[in-house]
Parts: structure tokens; C-alpha cells; sequence
């Protein structure tokens, strides 16, 4: 019967027509503190499971069974599901265009980018192929395009070059390196120049090793060098990735930004331009590794650059337009995209209309052109070459493994949300580490995912990996015959290729412009990380970007926003003052809103921001005490001061006391509004805590700190709004022991209306007592408190007040 009631109240509420055409919302309801709703509602506790109970339910997912190990096979080999549900009718013919197009594409970008990483170019072609073969197996991604990427190609040059300059005088002084080639043979004096003039701490070292940084020229010891640290570094990486995948560690992630992202990769892709530029002019350049690096090269670079070969200019200046004319006004056509089979490979076409120039020309001798030089055919030989140098590549190794696992799972999960399907990051992180590993002992740098070829990859119709088997399929037949013929393709070609790839890079300085009107923050996190990658080399400029956003991390916690809420008109809707200028503060009250959990980071911001919004109780407690030192003067002189009354700061009482009257009658007297101590304007401040997701037991600490402080000069501090977790805190801490449970209230409105005492007296028979009996102490407080949900300063909300309710009334 109450029921239906209730809902025929309820329906004339939703069907009554209102004057101004909008809804409103009109509640009845009993004041709650927490205590009071916690007992009418049998509230429970947060589950919190005991260790016991956690380690049980891992163990239990360790038993072997048959559906268990047929789940375990098929997440850690994705690919059985992808191709037990493969529909070889529809996804065939766009996964054979799309490997076709991007093996294509692997065959110059393989070539190009093998050479950021200082080994010869052929080391692309293996990272082309091992990785993308392995990534098939273990993958969820259906989209990514596993090889070579500028960033990641460049990071293992660096460690490379850095292990080639820690070996130092010993071995280059002991062992001296014989460059060949086909007309002469040279015996080059290998040096190793320390620190720099007028800096004793300068870090940067350079060193000529082989003639202008030139892979063609390279000795056997020293290739079989640069191969150990490369290889070292790649294991090291596989294994870190592992570790990860094994310890469900993808969160990490979530520390680089996107800003911070932004700003290293157009930083690293500053190092890659530098790297490939001294290729276009063919001028030589010492290598340098360390802070300042650019600087330096940069030194070398406009010092020789007399020395700039024209015919390899011409060449590059040719390349460079093709390749972006083509790019631009052709793939990247709106008008024509939609019309093409797929994108003219037009990278294929300079390597080998390249390759062809320079033979028919034989540019190499002629002009003294520098070209790729030999290409080995077949595959290489498994070693063990990634167990040599490993002491000496871990920190690089660290920095490699997250910038990779960072750009791969982005761009995993960017296709995955446009295809409707889920990308894995812990089963990605063992898929890249498997990977990886394996490859190291094939003489394949660390694969990252590529932007450009992923994209090209689903959008030319790709479907599933098998896409990247198709491209295996290519490049095995590149690997095992026509390698060689690319021997005369000259390396101002490829560094060509590689600065047109840069372009998408370097048009993320954009992004500032957005990060200045969107966040500050954000803005300069993209400036440290572009600034500290171009100076400082790309791992240390990792390193400091990252701990750089960690400190914004921090500063933002450690000073959150703090102000005073004030009472919208005529509603229970408490907001910021300084947002809204229509908000009042009540009379007699404070209402503190501090925007951040508060722990240890920030109880100092949050006392200070306290006391200044408020009163500093230390402050207005010496000056009660000077104010009585004076009055007991003054009485000890017996001076009467007319209208002088000392003044009375003594907390109000919290409970009702109840008397007997003659007739019988329990009478509960009415409970005057508090007293606003003396120097202050209000008696009571409320913290809204709702935007605290937790309290450490320092915040505690500091809570009933303040609470006993603002105790002593009659200032009453009540709570609303707390989260489960915090009043845990609160209990395990002992904190109800300062602060009562009746003063922690459900609602921002409960604890106003509560701290005003808004009341009218009622007097209760013996015989009405009786039959209350079992009602609930919410229900008894309420029944002697008639609350007017609409007190304001509005003078025309003032009148609105129901005499004889006995619950309150909100109408916003």
C-alpha cells in the first residue's frame, strides 16, 4: 500500500506542468549523518581480500587441466584464434595486396634504416624479416608492422657508439684497423681523442674509426664489434620486455605522456636528420656520442662542408623531391587516394632507378660517390654474439625496451579501436620479448612497430598477419637473391629516404600550439623532452623527460586547488566562489574544499591553505589569551568597563539533555544556535571531502591535529562526503576518538544544515515515547528539527519556511 503511495507521488511529480518549462526536483528525506545511514541502510565493508585468500586464487589458476592448457596455448599463440576464424575467401586478396605493398616498402626502409644503427644495411633486411616472422606467432595486433623504425634504429646506434668508445685506447692503440677496398688497401691510425678544451667534465667523446662514418668501409673486427653491443643491446631488451610481459608490468606506460612522447621522437628525429645529412652533401663528420652531440657534429659538418661531393648533392636534392612530390600530391591525395590499388612505392622506384644510375654512370669511381657496397646473400648464421657486451648496454637496454614497447602498443591499439577488436598489452610485452630474443641470435636488431607501414598495411586492405607473411615471403626472395644487386646503390639515396620518412615527425612541433591553449603543463613536458633529447643525446633526454613529468606529477599533488564553497541560491548545491559569483556564504560557516587526496605529499599545502581561507587557530587562540590576560587586569583593579563581557568560547554541547516535567512529559529542549567565538565570524567549518579518493595516516594526523587546534578557540570542524576507504582509515587510526562519528555526515547539505540548528521545540508524551520506541535515532533527532532546505539571503526564500514539517525540503 506504501508502495503504491510512493509511486503515485512520484508519477504527479514527473507529470506535473511546470511555469517555466523545466523539471524539478523536490526530495523528502530524513538529516543523515554517516553513523545514522549506515545503521537504517546496513552498510557493509569494502571487499579487501586476505593474502591467503589472493595467493589461493593465483594457485588455483595454476591447476592443470584440459581447458586450462587450451587456454594458456592459445594466449600465449594468438594467432590460433585469428586463423581458426580466417575467411580465406574475403581476407586473402587484402592480406596478399597489403604484404605485397609493405614488404615493398620494407625493402628501401630495411636498407635506410640499418644504417642508423652503424652496421651495414643489410642488417635491416634481417630486422625486416626475423621479427615480423616471429611477431605472427605470438601477436594479438592484426594491423602493426613489426621492423625498422627510425627512433628505435637510432637508440641502438647510439648504445653502439657509445660501446665502440668505451673499448678506449686499449683496443684501438693494440689493434690497428685495415680498411679494404678494391684498388687499395689503408691502414688507418686509429685515435681517441678525450675531453675537449676548457672543459674538464665535458662527457663527449669522438673517434674515426672508419672514414666518414662510412659501413662500406668498415673492417671485420670492427663490424664484428659493432655487432656484439648491437646484439647485446637487442637481447637485453627481449629480456626486459619479458620480464615485463611476465609481471603484467604494461602499466608502465602510462608514465610517457603523450606530450612527452611527441617531444622526444621529434627530438630523436632531430639526432636521425643530423645523422643522414652529412650522406646528402657527402661530407665526412667525426662520430660523437654524449651531451651536446649535435653541437659538435654540427661544428664538423659546416667546417667541411667545402668539401661537399656535388654529383651526391644533385642525387639527394633529386631523391628528396621525387620522394616528397610523390608522397605529398599523389599517396597523401585526398582525391586520389580512394582510386588507387594502393600507394605508388615510390621508395622502391628511387632504390632502383638509384642502384641503376649509379652503375650505368659507375658513380662510385668516377665521382666518388659512396655506396652500400656489398650485400651478402643468404641468412645469417645463429651466434651468440648477444652475451658479449651486455655488462656494458643495460641502461641503454632499459630505455629501448619501454620507448619500443611505448610506440608499438599506441599504435596496436589505435587500428585495434577502428577494427573492434582488443590488443593485449602483457601479451604484446611477451610477443615483442620473444621476438626480440630470438632475433638477437640472428643478427637482428630490436624490432619496433612502424608507424607509417602499419597504417599503409590497413589501409590498403590488410586483415590479419598473414599480410606480414606475405612480406616475409618477399624479402626472403630479396635476401637469398637480388641483395646483390643492390651493391652500387649509393648511400645518399637511402639518407634521402630516410629524411622524407621525417617529415610526419617534425610536424608534431604543431602540437604546440594546441598544448599552449589546452595545458601549461603539457606544453613545457613537450619542450623539456624536445630540448633534453636534442642536447643531451636521446637516452639521457628520455630519462630527464621522464623525470620531468614526474615532478609535474608531483608539484600537482603537492599544491592542489583549495577554495571555500558557497550556496547556490535557493538549492542544496554547494560551489566555488571564485567560479561562481552567485554563490553565498552562510552565515556562522566555512566550507572547505581541498582538491586532492590528502597524504603526506600535501598536509603541509593543506594546512596553509586552511588557515588561510579561514583563521590560523594558533593565532586567534593568542590573541583570546591576551584578551583575557587583559580582562582579569582589568578585574584585579577592580576597573568596570561598561558593555565589556568576557567573552564565552566554549564548544556547544553535541547532544540533547533531556528533563521530567511535573506532568510526566519528556521534554527535549531546544538546541540554540552555536556561539561564534570572539575575533572570527564563524563557529563552524565543514570539509567537503569529496574529492579525496584516500588519507594516509599522516593526513590523519594532521586532521586531528587541526580538529584539536580550532577545538580550542570554539571552532567546531565537521566532515561530509567521506568515501568508504577514508572512514576505514578513520577507524583503524583511532581518529572517531578526536572527532565523534555524529559529526561525519552523508551529504555537503546534511553537515550545513546540521552546523546552523535549525530547530523548533516539541514536546513528546510519555505515550508517544512509547510508541516511537523502535524508530531509528535518525528519525528521533528529525523529529524534533524542522530543516528548511532553502535558507539563503534571498529574502524572498527566507518566507518560504513550513511550520510543523518534520523532514527537510530540497527544491532545485
Amino acid at each position: 500500500m506504501i508502495e503504491g503511495q510512493a509511486e503515485d507521488e512520484i508519477n504527479k511529480l514527473l507529470t506535473k506542468p511546470e511555469a517555466n518549462g523545466h523539471p524539478k526536483v523536490l526530495v523528502e528525506r530524513n538529516l543523515f549523518s554517516q553513523k545514522q545511514f549506515d545503521e537504517n541502510f546496513e552498510a557493509g565493508t569494502r571487499p579487501s581480500p586476505t593474502v591467503k585468500q589472493i595467493i589461493h586464487k593465483k594457485l588455483s589458476k595454476c591447476r592443470c587441466s584440459g581447458t586450462c592448457l587450451k587456454g594458456f596455448i592459445y594466449s600465449l599463440f594468438p594467432f590460433i584464434s585469428i586463423m581458426k576464424n580466417y575467411n580465406i575467401r574475403q581476407d586473402i586478396t587484402g592480406d596478399i595486396v597489403s604484404g605485397l605493398t609493405v614488404g615493398i616498402m620494407h625493402i628501401p626502409q630495411g636498407m635506410a634504416y640499418g644504417m642508423l644503427t652503424t652496421l651495414p644495411p643489410v642488417y635491416g633486411l634481417y630486422m625486416s624479416f626475423f621479427p615480423v616472422l616471429l611477431y605472427f606467432l605470438f601477436g594479438s595486433s592484426k594491423h602493426v608492422s613489426m621492423g625498422t623504425f627510425a627512433v628505435a634504429c637510432l637508440m641502438i646506434g647510439s648504445a653502439v657508439s657509445k660501446g665502440m668508445d668505451s673499448l678506449g685506447e686499449d683496443f684501438l692503440s693494440s689493434k690497428p684497423v685495415v680498411l679494404s677496398s678494391e684498388n687499395q688497401t689503408q691502414v688507418v691510425l686509429n685515435e681517441t681523442f678525450g675531453n675537449f678544451t676548457g672543459n674538464q667534465s665535458e662527457t663527449t667523446t669522438r673517434k674515426s674509426i672508419s672514414t666518414a662514418d662510412d659501413t662500406s668501409e668498415m673492417s671485420p673486427e670492427e663490424l664484428d664489434l659493432r655487432l656484439q653491443f648491437a646484439m647485446s643491446v637487442t637481447f637485453m631488451v627481449g629480456v626486459i620486455q619479458l620480464i615485463m610481459g611476465v609481471f603484467r608490468l604494461g602499466f608502465i606506460t602510462v608514465y610517457l605522456s603523450d606530450p612527452l612522447i611527441s617531444g622526444f621522437t621529434t627530438g630523436a628525429a632531430c639526432h636521425v636528420f643530423t645523422s643522414q645529412i652529412k650522406h646528402v652533401f657527402g661530407v665526412s663528420t667525426e662520430r660523437y656520442s654524449g651531451v651536446f652531440k649535435l653541437v659538435y657534429t654540427y661544428r664538423d659538418f659546416f667546417t667541411n662542408i667545402e668539401t661537399t661531393n656535388i654529383v651526391t648533392l644533385l642525387l639527394s636534392v633529386v631523391c628528396i623531391a621525387v620522394l616528397y612530390c610523390t608522397g605529398r600530391f599523389i599517396n597523401q591525395n585526398p582525391k586520389l587516394k580512394p582510386k588507387m590499388f594502393m600507394p605508388v612505392p615510390i621508395e622502391l622506384i628511387v632504390v632502383v632507378l638509384g642502384t641503376v644510375v649509379s652503375y650505368a654512370l659507375d658513380l662510385e669511381h668516377t665521382h666518388e660517390v659512396i655506396v652500400v657496397s656489398d650485400i651478402p646473400t643468404g641468412l645469417p648464421v645463429p651466434n651468440t654474439k648477444c652475451f658479449t657486451r651486455i655488462s656494458s648496454v643495460i641502461s641503454d637496454a632499459i630505455a629501448l625496451a619501454i620507448v619500443i614497447f611505448a610506440i608499438s602498443i599506441s599504435m596496436g591499439k589505435l587500428l585495434a579501436k577502428k577494427h573492434d577488436y582488443e590488443v593485449d598489452a602483457n601479451q604484446e610485452l611477451m610477443a615483442y620479448g620473444i621476438s626480440t630474443v630470438v632475433s638477437s641470435f640472428l643478427s637482428s636488431a630490436a624490432p619496433s612497430a612502424s608507424l607509417s607501414r602499419s597504417l599503409v598495411q590497413e589501409r590498403v586492405g590488410g586483415k590479419t598477419q598473414v599480410a606480414g607473411l606475405v612480406s616475409c615471403c618477399l624479402l626472403l626472395v630479396v635476401l637469398l637473391a637480388i641483395g646483390p644487386y643492390f651493391r652500387t646503390l649509393p648511400n645518399s639515396v637511402l639518407a634521402s629516404i630516410i629524411i622524407v620518412a621525417l617529415r610526419g615527425m617534425f610536424l608534431q612541433v604543431l602540437d604546440l600550439k594546441k598544448l599552449w591553449r589546452v595545458s601549461l603543463i603539457d606544453f613545457f613536458v613537450w619542450i623539456v623532452a624536445f630540448v633534453s633529447t636534442v642536447l643531451l643525446d636521446v637516452d639521457l633526454g628520455l630519462g630527464a623527460a621522464v623525470v620531468f613529468n614526474l615532478i609535474t606529477v608531483v608539484c600537482r599533488s603537492q599544491k592542489p586547488y583549495a577554495c571555500l564553497l558557497g550556496q547556490m541560491p535557493g538549492t542544496d548545491i554547494y560551489r566555488d566562489m571564485n567560479i561562481y559569483q552567485e554563490a553565498r556564504e552562510i552565515d556562522g560557516l566555512k566550507i572547505f574544499r581541498f582538491e586532492q587526496s590528502l597524504f603526506f605529499v600535501n598536509i603541509e599545502h593543506f594546512r596553509t591553505h586552511l588557515y588561510k581561507k579561514t583563521i590560523n587557530p594558533r593565532t586567534l587562540k593568542i590573541a583570546q589569551k591576551k584578551r583575557e590576560a587583559k580582562l582579569e587586569k582589568m578585574k584585579k583593579k577592580d576597573i568596570m568597563i561598561v558593555g565589556e563581557v568576557v567573552p564565552d568560547v566554549s564548544i556547544p554541547a553535541d547532544t540533547f539533555d533531556m528533563e521530567i516535567d511535573s506532568s510526566g512529559s519528556v521534554k527535549i529542549p531546544i538546541e540554540q544556535k552555536p556561539k561564534t567565538p570572539i575575533d572570527v565570524d564563524f563557529h563552524t567549518i565543514i570539509f567537503d571531502c569529496s574529492p579525496w579518493s584516500f588519507v594516509d595516516s599522516m593526513g590523519v594526523k594532521v586532521l586531528t591535529s587541526i580538529i584539536g587546534e580550532y577545538k580550542a578557540v570554539g571552532v567546531k570542524v565537521i566532515l561530509a562526503n567521506c568515501k568508504g576507504g577514508i572512514r576505514e582509515m578513520f577507524e583503524k587510526t583511532k581518529f572517531y576518538d578526536t572527532l565523534d562519528h555524529s559529526n561525519i555526515y552523508v551529504s555537503l547539505h546534511d553537515a550545513v544544515v546540521k552546523a546552523l540548528h535549525i530547530e523548533t521545540p516539541v514536546y513528546t508524551s510519555q505515550e508517544d515515547a512509547a510508541s516511537e520506541h523502535g524508530t531509528s535515532m535518525a528519525d528521533k533527532d528529525d523529529s524534533v528539527e524542522d530543516y528548511n532546505l532553502d535558507f539563503i539571503d534571498d529574502e524572498s526564500v527566507k518566507g518560504r519556511r513550513k511550520q510543523g514539517s518534520k523532514s527537510s525540503s530540497t527544491q532545485a
